[in-house]
């Protein structure tokens, strides 16, 4: 199933962040599409909730080097 979300992601800086944080969720299995904004600190995933989830996305974010704001 083809699920959308959208995470606050803080520390990208310019288009070299997110061209780093696009390049790594499209590499997971699963993943339909990402996009990265460092003026908004956001990023929208799509992804097949059958072959990945959010964990699995935010991980890949934290391991490339940006934080991933959790909602309280």
């Amino acid at each position: 199933m083809i699920e959308s979300a959208s995470l606050k992601v803080t520390g990208m800086k310019c288009g070299g962040c997110e061209n780093n944080v696009t390049t790594k969720l499209k590499s997971i299995n699963g993943v339909q599409s990402a996009s990265a904004s460092s003026k908004n600190q956001e990023v929208v995933v799509e992804f097949d909730s059958d072959l990945t989830d959010l964990d699995t996305i935010s991980q890949a974010i934290v391991n490339t080097g940006y934080t991933v704001v959790e909602d309280n």
